[in-house]
């Protein structure tokens, strides 16, 4: 267990987190139920911030929304003063929604539809990273119509391969992301973009991927880009004055992973910026305003999720399952990426471990499981178990498989609980759904 002054177990041999007994919030709140520390993700949102401006300048956070969104992360991104990355319509309207400053908003995707493209414009995003020449195109028209000029980056693909899990990884040579600039694929939709006479090109974006331990492959990353970026100004006399190095900064699921406390992170951030003033110094560029997109590693650590124990059942010689009443309607990242998590009884937090179990989940899925060799003390029905880092990519996935409520969200902070999301109902399920008059 990764402990903090925000998670800990408290004197009732519970864990505890934000000040709150996770004990009581299952009572109060019931299960499943994620829950988030606010003082953690504001922790590090002030980290990344304080770094890139003590130690940098001129730069900006940009938290990815796609790790958590809510109305609730982006008013705290926001008190917090740093801006945020959207990748579809639907967070974007979420963004606005909480009266965030669009101008403070990057939007991403790499097949955005032209009512998000619409939206987009509308709402004066800051802004907009762009993946292939249509789209570069489509944003051109719209543009021209409302005889605007917008801000764009052009998401280039250094091909740098971050030791993290295929699917996550996003710079390799075969992706759906970016444009190579070993290909010289990124040189050409530069001139394309250069080329457009409402779209101003501020600079370039990429990212590497996702759970990445190894400060050298930002820093690679980032040598990459500046490279190219000097070779843009040299042949196409076109100097960027942005540069957006994406997340992908790792967290503890395990303890097979590193644990960094804000200072680690701090330290990561500074190894990147060192290697963005060496380049600029290398290839003699103006230092460029620096961009960074944490989510994970803002958001990750800082959820739990709590599941009451329901059916246990062993099959002596092979396994045994614990099984709750969530799954992966509520968690699909084990049945995606085969992704590890740590659970402890949250009621009993101060007992030792003393079987390897499989916690099942209740859909109607033989896959179904939050995760297998989990180590516990043995389980009973009616404890609860808290499931540790779940704070990013879990509610975001989530879904209503088998007609399962997607469960409710709140935040702690010093003792105190609040709804950030609310629960579903079984009406808010049947909402959407029509019966034709032929069907009656």
């Amino acid at each position: 267990m990764n402990t903090r002054k925000t998670l800990c177990v408290n004197g009732k041999g519970h864990l505890e987190i934000g000040g709150y007994d996770c004990v009581e919030l299952a009572q109060r709140f019931g299960t499943p139920l994620y829950v988030f520390d606010e003082d953690y993700i504001r922790g590090m949102m002030r980290v990344y911030r304080d770094v890139i401006a003590n130690d940098y300048g001129d730069g900006l956070v940009l938290y990815a929304s796609k790790a958590f969104s809510c109305e609730a992360m982006y008013a705290i991104a926001k008190q917090e003063g740093i801006g945020a990355d959207v990748v579809s319509g639907g967070e974007l309207y979420t963004a606005m929604k909480a009266g965030f400053p669009a101008k403070k908003i990057c939007m991403h995707g790499n097949n955005k539809l032209p009512q998000e493209i619409s939206y987009a414009l509308d709402c004066g995003v800051g802004l907009l990273v762009l993946d292939n020449p249509s789209e570069a195109d489509l944003l051109e028209e719209e543009c021209e119509k409302r005889g605007i000029r917008q801000d764009v980056l052009l998401r280039v693909n250094p091909g740098v391969e971050a030791h993290t899990h295929k699917f996550v990884q996003t710079a390799t040579p075969d992706s759906k992301f970016g444009f190579s600039v070993g290909s010289g694929a990124a040189e050409e939709m530069t001139r394309h973009i250069l080329a457009k006479k409402h779209l101003r090109l501020r600079g370039f974006h990429c990212h590497i991927g996702s759970q990445i331990f190894e400060k050298q492959s930002f820093c690679i990353a980032a040598e990459k880009c500046l490279a190219f970026m000097a070779n843009m100004k040299k042949t196409l006399g076109f100097e960027a004055d942005t540069l957006n190095l994406g997340g992908g900064f790792g967290i503890w699921y395990t303890d097979e992973d590193e644990k960094f406390t804000l200072d680690g992170y701090a330290a990561y951030l500074k190894a990147l910026i060192g290697a963005v003033k060496e380049g600029c110094a290398k290839y003699g560029l103006n230092a460029p305003r620096l961009m960074i997109e944490p989510g994970r590693s803002v958001v990750g650590e800082a959820g739990v999720t709590l599941y009451t124990v329901g059916a246990i059942k062993e099959i002596p010689g092979i396994r045994k399952y614990v099984a709750v009443d969530g799954g992966m309607f509520d968690n699909p990242r084990f049945c995606l990426y085969g992704s590890k998590y740590t659970a402890i009884l949250a009621n009993r937090a101060a007992e030792q471990p003393t079987e390897l179990v499989s916690v099942a989940g209740k859909c109607c899925e033989s896959g179904d499981l939050i995760g297998v060799n989990m180590n516990l003390p043995r389980a009973e029905r009616g404890d609860i178990l808290a499931v540790l880092s779940t704070g990013a990519y879990n509610y975001s996935m989530a879904s209503n498989y088998n007609r399962n409520l997607i469960p409710p969200a709140v935040l702690v902070k010093d003792g105190k609980a609040d709804y950030i999301v609310k629960p579903q109902s079984y009406e808010d399920l049947v909402r959407n759904d029509v019966i034709p008059e032929r069907l009656k």
